[in-house]
Parts: C-alpha cells; structure tokens; sequence
C-alpha cells in the first residue's frame, strides 16, 4: 500500500545514518543530501529458527528505534533516522560476520559455486513526527569457483572478518561473485534505491540522480533499479 508523502519535509532536511560501516556512508552520501553519523549498539544474535529476511528487518527497526529514542518527543533537531541491516543467506541460514578464519574459510567454501541471497533491511524514523517507514531489498549472488588459494589469500587479507558472509562484493582482489543480475548496492549493505522511494514515503526527495551517482559510483550498470524506483513502500 502506498504511503501519503510529506510534502511539507524540507528538502535540506538531514540524515542519521545509524551504522558505522564505511560502505554505508560512502553509498548514503550519494543521494546529496546532508548526513551525520553514529553508531546503534545492539545484540545481534539471531533467534533460533529466525530466517534471514526476518533478522535483517527485526535488527534495522532495533537500531534504527535505538537512535531515534535519544532524541525524546521534543527534539531540538529533527533528523530522518536511517538504518539498515544485512544478512546473508545460504539455504535460508543466516550468515553472519565469521569470528575467526575458520569460520571465514567455512562460509566462502559453502558459498563458492552457488547462488545464494542477501537481504537488507532499511528502516527510516523521522525523529519530528515520530512516523517510522520499512523496506527490504532482496538480491541472487551466484558466487563463481573460486580456488582454496584465493579463500586463504583473501582471509589472509583480514577483509572477511567484519563482512556478513566473509565477503564484500566489491573486493578488487577477491572479485567472489560472477555476473550479478540484481542491486550491487544491496549486496555492500545499503540499497539506495529502496532508501530512496523510503525517504520519499515521508516527503523527502534526494537532490542527486539517485540511480546515476550509485552506478558511476560502484562502477555497475544495474538492471532494477527502474523497476524498484516505480514500487511504493
């Protein structure tokens, strides 16, 4: 169901992005509008039995109402609260950031050859009228044969150890994952286009090409993001 905008949310309104993932503050920085900053400190852990889709929702919304509850019913400034989450899925298991590098070379080996699914979460809480708004993006990696050699080159990198998976998509030495037909954004941990049609479920529109700035960026032709853009959260 499509939500009534805002149309009275200034459009230099600014944001709060609740993590402290480089990737992320690079990728939100694209949508031109002014960002700060900080950090949700949550427990993670998942439920048992809980699937991939639901962590990653459950997790955004912890962090994102985590942030947003500092700023009390009255708050002198009114950022929108953005926060997201990402969980890598392999036959429905979460996978989370591996603890050691045997759990790294454990999660690339049963990922290697196969499909599988990431899913972010976005939450968005704007801190003025207290109005919360929900999206998730869900993206097939086929992740090509890569060799034991290269696992263990890439552990000994130190890269996979604060990665959901124990990869980042945009590793130029690694290069894990083979011809990705969905959100490139989605799979780094924060896709723009969903936040996008988010913030403007509140009335707040990004001043920059939203699509054109996330591909130059990542270097990606994306193939969805039209379709995305065109649904409502």
């Amino acid at each position: 169901m499509a939500m009534i905008a805002q149309p009275d949310r200034n459009v230099n309104a600014s944001i709060l992005l609740a993590s402290a993932s480089p990737r992320r503050r690079e990728l939100i920085a694209l949508l031109g509008l002014p960002v700060e900053t900080t950090s949700a400190n949550i427990d993670e852990t998942p439920y048992t039995g809980e699937r991939a889709s639901d962590l990653a929702i459950r997790l955004s919304r912890t962090k994102a109402k985590t942030v947003a509850s500092s700023f009390g019913l009255h708050p002198s400034s009114s950022p929108i609260v953005v926060a997201s989450d990402t969980v890598v899925s392999r036959d429905g298991e979460p996978l989370g950031k591996p603890c050691d590098a045997a759990e790294a070379r454990s999660m690339l080996r049963r990922l290697r050859s196969r499909t599988h699914q990431v899913f972010t979460a976005i939450a968005l809480i704007d801190t003025r009228t207290h109005r919360e708004v929900s999206d998730l993006a869900s993206t097939d990696v086929p992740m090509r044969e890569y060799t034991d050699d290269e696992v263990e080159a890439y552990i000994a990198s130190g890269d996979p150890f604060d990665k959901a998976g124990a990869y980042a998509i945009q590793h130029n030495g690694f290069h894990p994952v083979d011809r990705l037909s969905g959100c490139f954004a989605n799979v780094m941990g924060l896709p723009l286009c969903h936040v996008t049609r988010s913030l403007r479920a509140i009335g707040l529109e990004p001043t920059s090409d939203v699509p054109a700035a996330c591909q130059a960026h990542i270097h990606y032709r994306c193939p969805v993001f039209e379709a995305i853009l065109m649904r409502t959260v």
